[in-house]
């Protein structure tokens, strides 16, 4: 029975929302468009939080990046002093301060590395080198990588074809390579790659084996310090340095350039580009990267040639960063569903103050207080979860649009849609409450008399 009667006075009240419809949708506006912003906003931020855990797979957990950086060489050869003619020159001049001398970037420096930190787990040296592939009268541009088979593992990528390197082939230096797959279907279209040989700048080498393919953003591969490996090729570190270049070697022709371009462009004598330290533990990251800091000091002469990176704390920071940003918009967003109750509140007081010979004739014909709670609150109620549904629609449709026009990656999730839902269905209660009681404590005689 008291159901019933619940039903009925929610029964009433719809029945006055469709006698003024135009009202009832400009008041349910506000809630429209605060459940659909909470919706995007969520879903924008679920969306950057899952780039972001793509992201730190790709660089690899618990990696640490040394990168090596370019000195001006006429600076050192200036601080250090100059041979021949310019020696006469230089002994009029005041002394000058002479610089620590840094080997750069090399394989010691992995070595040491490797065998003096605990926590590491190992290191994967690199060397890159921009060259010329050729094969059957195709040829493109690319970079010629030397790594360890560690390398692989840093980034987590596995064969699609073929195998890696063997510890025979990275020993003896052989002429072998391992091909993303981009290089694969621009130069091997309709052709097994493995086992021919690509020509690699000036040396043949034999091609034991394919990347599989990893989509990685243009962005990512500068700002995380990783490379796209779809458009590489690779091959043991050693067949790097002695087939193709060793920048530690000093020779007459090096010293001649140097001598030549000391007024020109910096010199690069690091034996490697950079050095990816994997960290058995994550917890140890931070600690290993200050005694790594300390190591390379000293290794380097306090010379600060090379920079530390570590992608993962950088991504966990933006990631943090992120999420605190996307919490502002939902709250911001959430606003609207306040102003929105607000103007249900202000929509059903007016709607007593005009329905007051309604009322008080309801009251004369014995409803009792409860029941002009009841109808009012249905009112509000109705407007907040008719908003609430529309909103959802609406907020669902701007994610995909915004995916879709924008290329954002936008994941809408069934809790962001309750939540939302939820929070205006209790927008039309909390906002309906007071309209509802200042209704009931109408006098059934002051009502009647008004016009």
């Amino acid at each position: 029975m008291r159901l019933q009667r619940v039903i009925f006075n929610f029964d009433i009240g719809i029945r006055a929302l469709f006698q003024n419809r135009f009202r009832a949708i400009l008041t349910s506006l506000g809630i429209i468009f605060g459940v659909a912003s909470v919706i995007a906003m969520l879903a924008i931020g679920k969306g950057a939080e899952k780039e972001i855990l793509e992201q730190i797979k790709q660089v690899g957990s618990n990696n640490i990046i040394i990168k090596s950086k370019m000195e001006d060489q006429s600076r050192k050869n200036s601080d250090n002093g100059n041979s021949g003619d310019d020696a006469t020159s230089s002994n009029s001049k005041e002394p000058q301060d002479k610089k620590n001398f840094s080997p750069g970037l090399s394989m010691a420096d992995a070595d040491d590395i490797m065998h003096h930190i605990s926590t590491v787990k190992f290191v994967s040296p690199e060397i890159e080198l921009p060259t010329q592939f050729m094969f059957d009268g195709l040829n493109m541009k690319g970079k010629l990588i030397g790594v360890k088979n560690h390398y692989f593992e840093t980034t987590g990528i596995t064969l699609s074809e073929g195998s890696f390197f063997s510890d025979q082939q990275m020993e003896n230096a052989e002429p072998v390579c391992v091909i993303g797959k981009n290089i694969k279907t621009k130069l091997f279209a309709g052709k097994d790659p493995v086992g021919q040989y690509l020509k690699c700048g000036n040396t043949w080498l034999l091609i034991i084996g394919v990347l599989g393919s990893k989509n990685i953003a243009d962005k990512d591969v500068e700002k995380l310090s990783i490379r796209n490996l779809n458009n590489e090729v690779y091959l043991p570190v050693n067949t790097m340095l002695i087939r193709y270049a060793n920048r530690s070697l000093v020779t007459a022709e090096k010293i001649r350039m140097m001598r030549y371009r000391r007024n020109q462009a910096p010199s690069n004598y690091n034996q490697l580009d950079r050095i990816v330290v994997h960290v058995d533990k994550s917890e140890m990251v931070m600690p290993t990267v200050e005694i790594l800091s300390r190591l390379l000091s000293r290794r380097h002469q306090q010379v600060e040639d090379y920079e530390i990176v570590v992608p993962e704390l950088l991504l966990k920071q933006e990631q943090k960063t992120k999420a605190l940003f996307n919490v502002v918009l939902a709250i911001i967003a959430s606003i609207s569903l306040i102003v929105g109750g607000i103007g249900i509140m202000n929509i059903m007081l007016a709607s007593v103050l005009e329905r007051t010979r309604e009322i008080g004739l309801r009251l004369a014909l014995g409803a009792t207080k409860r029941d002009v709670v009841m109808q009012f609150l249905g009112e509000a109620v109705s407007i907040s979860v008719t908003g609430g549904v529309i909103g959802v629609i609406l907020g669902v449709t701007t994610s995909l649009l915004i995916r879709g026009a924008t290329g954002i990656q936008t994941i809408i999730s069934p809790a962001s849609i309750i939540i939302s839902f939820t929070i205006s269905i209790a927008v039309g209660l909390i906002f309906g409450i007071l309209p509802a009681r200042r209704a009931a404590k109408s006098d059934p005689v002051v009502s009647l008399r008004s016009d």
